[in-house]
Formats: C-alpha cells, sequence, structure tokens
C-alpha cells in the first residue's frame, strides 16, 4: 500500500515538509558572501550540487530572498564551504535569521580566512573550499538556483589520501528531514559494470 500526496492540494509547507524528508541525504553548500557595503555573511544551503565538469559549476537554491541571494547578485561572487561534523553546530549558528546587515562570522564565533580569487572570505576550519563566480542565476517558483563557476579550491591537506579527499577525513554532515541531520556512517564501495562484464540483473546472479 501507498499514500497518495497531491501539491495541487496541500499547504506549501506541507509538501516541502514532504520534499526535504524524502530527498535525503542532502549535502550542504556552506556559503560565504560579502554584501556590496563589505559585510561579510555566512549561511548553510542544502539544496545544493554539482551543475557541470568542464567548465567546473556548482549549484545551490536559495529558497525566498535572503542576504546570501542578494550578496551574490550584488558582487558576482561566493565561496562554498564543506560542513563537516567538527563545524556541525557552527553550520546551525548560521542559519539563525539574524538582521540584515549582521556578520554571521562575528556573530557565530566563526574564523574566516582570505580567499584566493574572490572577495568572500573562507570558512578557515572548513576542510574544502570552493571559490566561485557567478555564471548565471533561474528563478524557479518561490527559489532561486545559483549556479558558481568554480575558478578556485582548496582542500585541507589533513583529509588527502594519496592526493584525493577521503571520505573518512572529510567527515560530511548533511541534511534530512525536519531538524535531523546526518553523518557518513557506513560506507559501501561497488565498481559500475561495463557491458562487457554483464552478467545479467543483481537479483538474478
Amino acid at each position: 500500500m501507498r499514500t497518495d500526496f497531491d501539491p495541487a492540494v496541500m499547504s506549501r509547507n506541507d509538501f516541502y515538509k514532504l520534499l526535504t524528508s524524502t530527498v535525503v541525504p542532502r549535502p550542504i553548500a556552506w556559503v560565504s558572501t560579502v554584501s556590496a557595503d563589505g559585510t561579510h555573511n555566512l549561511a548553510p544551503h542544502s539544496f545544493f550540487t554539482i551543475a557541470s565538469v568542464a567548465p567546473p559549476v556548482v549549484q545551490f537554491s536559495s529558497v525566498g530572498r535572503k542576504d546570501t541571494l542578494r550578496n551574490v547578485e550584488a558582487t558576482g561572487q561566493f565561496v562554498v564551504n564543506l560542513g563537516s561534523e567538527a563545524l556541525f553546530e557552527q553550520i546551525n549558528d548560521t542559519g539563525t535569521d539574524f538582521p540584515h546587515g549582521v556578520s554571521e562570522f562575528e556573530a557565530a564565533g566563526i574564523a574566516p580566512e582570505p580567499s584566493l580569487r574572490v572577495k568572500p572570505p573562507r570558512v578557515a576550519a572548513s576542510p574544502v573550499a570552493l571559490e566561485c563566480e557567478v555564471h548565471s542565476t533561474l528563478g524557479i517558483g518561490d527559489s532561486t538556483v545559483v549556479f558558481g563557476r568554480v575558478v578556485h579550491a582548496v582542500v585541507s591537506q589533513d583529509v588527502l589520501v594519496d592526493g584525493h579527499p577521503e571520505i573518512s577525513r572529510l567527515k560530511p554532515v548533511s541534511r534530512l528531514g525536519k531538524d535531523e541531520w546526518g553523518t557518513v556512517g557506513g560506507v559501501r564501495e561497488i565498481s559500475r559494470i561495463r557491458h562487457a562484464d554483464w552478467r545479467g540483473p543483481a537479483g538474478g546472479r
């Protein structure tokens, strides 16, 4: 048996809760920006993924018009910082609805560091930072998708193994439904099967 949910008859918030409880886990773009007057901003966005490899483009969605989106539109730059387990509470702190003009870096006591290619600062304690210039934006309903071309990336040596980020060292956190957050937990590995090696559906092997 299944239960049907119709977005045409449900409230916006009720269907939002359904979507965010089923599209899980969602990686977090901890986005740092700077306003036109120089105020630093830092906020988590859980609608986040890779949009393109060549050129390297990442995307996140701003639900509503928040300071992150205003700053991105005003300056054309932002940084995506990886949110790790060690920074879990600080990430949540920066999701607070501070008044416009308040720097989350200062309010939450988060140390910034200068970026190399863009004006917004990076989170000093974040193991990975992707410095981005805005590629384009797309308005969809009550949200705006921001596409950012990655112009520089930095990765802490502490999380690299043979020059590659190691998941057990990155320890990223993700958003789930309600007030739930996820950690990596168990990791499974499986190689993609070439057609030449195909031996039939997994259930029949």
